[in-house]
């Protein structure tokens, strides 16, 4: 291992390391695991993570690894496309009322969570009322969860718990919630308000995963979170934490396994994926190597010194690497493998409707909102920024998700000329340093935040040009990624290019990002517009179809009328792989795939 995988290693562990017991050393059981121990596969994280506790991770890096350790009902089937949901924990895909309000599910019988001494050396099987008491986590208002809309208003009884939990400052894990009916220690009936069409993939979605209670009660912090101490039911173990620079996955030597026998689609490579992989005991990989590289050159870098099996090409690496949305001929030579999609995201810009300078539904605000969003180009920054790494969207909901409308045509469009007049009409007026002041003529200065690496500097850059073409002067706010996370679930941030990938393929995941009683959660921009929170509402009672899409659109105008947001782009996703990776293919939901694919021993 050379000095440049090391580099990042050797600077966190003069801060702290957190080592992590792996369960096979305190279980005399023989191991039931597939993984090979001397499989090793080296992977790349492009920010930080924040921590491993379903009920409160927000970030896609921490949630790689949640996939890893913890386990949730269902999942999507690794080569099905579009994206295909299957049993995980569960014995088979829920059964639905026809009013679509009331679900059974059947859990699999001997499922274990690994090996930890909170169990006193016994074998602690995984139960429904594990899932129950998970998800009602998810409503505790110590843990303030940014995931609470996931089940919020959906469940008989469990909106009435957590406001009494409100009152009184302490949830009662204890109190019968009667839309979760325990028929026994493996099935759960549950009794919805009103019909819900996506809870299957919101069951599949990594907050929903499974802990258990002990786990937590002997490890919880003041908050009542365990972000240092996972233990789950799923095929790896977090045996090695170093904050923000490294992380160890070891195979759980008690995960049952499963044999690969999935079909393929339409692509073409995956009959050469199926061919490869059918009949393997899985997971085949022993051992997962995360380090942290945040600056895109020393990933390209580690990944051409052999130093990375896996990573991610974001758009400033893109060029070095490929022509025309394929890889250059020297790296088809070397054996470089490439997995490309459009990611089922959106990158969209926000403006604090919190904030006094851009906040309000005054008339002077939306103009202000509405110029900055017609000034912004955004076929120039996916050029500057992603080096043509994205396409344009007109949309909420991007490529790939149900709900999507290639048709669709936005009112906001690049006309900085309008953008200018409207601030002239309504009294932004440009002062003798060229920049124009607020209506009482006041100071106007609005503060980008974005994150404190190349991307985001280069973002930040782009910005600032939109903020000079409209007489605005703007200052960069540059943040390591957990703290813009934390910054924004508070409401903090001014304004920022927030992308949100889809947590499941459905356009209600994105339509909600927009939606009042959602804000502390996933409403980066804290914008509350009833209009649009009353058609949201309505737009979950109905399954995807002709009537929900039209709810969709008269939101989208709203959007655009009042401008708390604008809609940019969705980004390619390319991966490449090394040669002797084997079966890899990017999963456009799951946010990891090592359990699904295989990789050759180093010699």
């Amino acid at each position: 291992m050379n000095s440049l995988w090391l580099r990042g290693i050797l600077v966190a562990c003069l801060a702290c390391a957190l080592p992590m017991k792996a369960s096979a050393a305190t279980t005399a059981a023989a191991p039931i695991s597939p993984a090979d121990p001397d499989k090793v596969l080296r992977f790349v994280f492009v920010a930080p993570e924040t921590g491993f506790d379903p009920a409160v991770t927000r970030d896609l890096y921490s949630q790689l690894v949640n996939q890893s350790v913890f386990e949730t009902l269902f999942a999507y089937e690794y080569l099905a496309r579009p994206a295909k949901l299957m049993p995980s924990a569960a014995a088979a895909l829920p059964e639905v009322s026809p009013d679509g309000m009331t679900y059974t599910i059947r859990l699999k019988k001997g499922v274990y969570f690994a090996d930890d001494p909170v169990f006193n050396g016994k074998k602690r099987e995984l139960t429904m009322a594990d899932f129950v008491y998970s998800w009602k986590r998810l409503f505790d208002p110590q843990l303030a969860s940014p995931q609470t809309w996931l089940l919020e208003g959906k469940v008989v009884g469990l909106d009435e718990v957590a406001a009494q939990a409100k009152k009184t400052g302490h949830f009662d894990y204890d109190a019968n919630v009667p839309g979760f009916e325990l028929l026994d220690r493996y099935t759960l009936r549950i009794h919805l308000k009103q019909p819900d069409f996506n809870l299957g993939m919101i069951l599949a979605h990594q907050p929903t995963s499974a802990v258990a209670r002990e786990v937590i009660e002997k490890y919880r912090d003041a908050q009542g979170t365990v972000m240092g101490h996972p233990v789950g039911t799923g095929p790896y173990i977090l045996s090695q934490w170093i904050r923000g620079s490294r992380m160890v996955l070891t195979a759980n030597p008690d995960y049952r396994g499963y044999t690969w026998d999935f079909q393929p689609s339409t692509d073409p490579g995956d009959a050469a994926i199926v061919a490869k992989m059918k009949g393997k005991r899985m997971p085949q990989i022993g051992r997962v190597e995360i380090s942290v590289m945040v600056e895109d050159q020393s990933r390209l870098l580690a990944f051409e010194g052999d130093e990375v099996d896996i990573t991610e090409l974001q758009g400033p690496l893109a060029p070095q690497v490929m022509a025309g949305g394929k890889l250059k001929p020297e790296f088809v030579k070397k054996g470089v493998q490439l997995s490309r999609i459009v990611d089922p995201e959106i990158s969209y810009y926000y403006w604090n409707m919190q904030d006094p300078v851009l906040g309000g539904m005054s008339k002077e605000k939306i103009a202000l909102r509405r110029a900055i969003a017609m000034a912004h180009n955004v076929r120039e920054e996916i050029k500057v920024v992603w080096n043509d790494e994205a396409i344009p969207l007109e949309y909420p909901i991007p490529p790939g998700v149900v709900g999507y409308d290639p048709d669709y045509k936005s009112s906001i469009q690049y006309e900085p000329e309008v953008a200018n007049a409207l601030l002239d009409k309504f009294g932004y007026k440009i002062g003798k340093d060229g920049y124009r002041t607020l209506p009482d003529g006041k100071p106007l200065t609005v503060r980008y935040s974005a994150r404190a690496d190349s991307n985001g500097q280069q973002q930040s850059e782009m910005w600032k040009k939109t903020y000079d073409t409209i007489h605005i002067r703007m200052v960069g706010d540059l943040k390591t990624f957990p703290d813009l996370l934390k910054a924004e679930k508070e409401c903090q941030l001014q304004t920022r290019t927030a992308p949100w990938i889809a947590d499941y393929p459905d356009g209600d995941n994105f339509m909600q990002l927009f939606y009042g009683p959602n804000v502390g959660q996933n409403n980066n921009g804290c914008n509350k517009i009833p209009e649009y929170d009353v058609l949201y509402a309505a737009s979950q009672k109905l399954p995807a179809g002709p009537e929900r899409d039209l709810l969709y659109h008269k939101m989208t105008r709203i959007l655009e009328v009042d401008a708390p947001i604008r809609i940019g782009y969705a980004r390619y996703r390319n991966m490449i792989a090394q040669p002797r990776v084997i079966g890899y293919k990017k999963h456009p939901v799951m946010p990891t795939e090592w359990m699904y694919f295989d990789i050759e021993k180093r010699k």
